[in-house]
């Protein structure tokens, strides 16, 4: 079956603008709103009697730069001693830097005699979630509920 060449012919510029759009889309930078991992590095110091209070300070590594912050928190519940604690981990979630900081809140409980181990499991409202592992040095009994607010300096 034979084709109208005229009829080809006028179909040509629609398929050349449509390839040129295409093209003009594919080499466009694409904006990333991937979601990327950060390793945490935090000491903290923790001391209470029912009503617990600590802070510190850690620095976040995302993407290649750090980022230093500081860290307070109350828990409530059962807990009683005092302790220092240096804890590793990730964060994930981070869409941007801003979204690290925030408040976190945490259920969990802990148990120390001069050493032990600690590890915490932290969500905010952003998205962001951190968790955390390490030794801690001191003496505590600790079953709570936690709040933790991170700011970037």
């Amino acid at each position: 079956m034979l084709q109208n060449p005229e009829r080809g012919a006028r179909g040509r510029p629609f398929r050349l603008i449509g390839l040129l759009l295409l093209a003009l889309v594919l080499t466009m930078p694409a904006r990333s709103y991937a979601q990327a991992a950060g390793q945490v590095r935090l000491k903290i110091v923790k001391a209470g009697l029912l009503v617990g209070g600590g802070g510190g300070n850690g620095v976040l590594t995302y993407r290649g730069k750090t980022y230093p912050f500081q860290v307070r928190g109350l828990s409530f519940g059962i807990t009683v001693g005092a302790t220092v604690g240096r804890l590793d981990g990730w964060a994930t979630g981070i869409r941007e830097v801003r979204d690290f900081a925030g408040t976190y809140s945490s259920v969990g409980g802990g148990f120390a005699l001069v050493a032990g181990a600690n590890g915490v499991h932290l969500r905010n409202e952003k998205g962001v979630t951190i968790i955390l592992q390490g030794p801690k040095a001191g003496l505590e009994l600790a079953v709570n509920i936690s709040q933790v607010t991170i700011s970037l300096n």
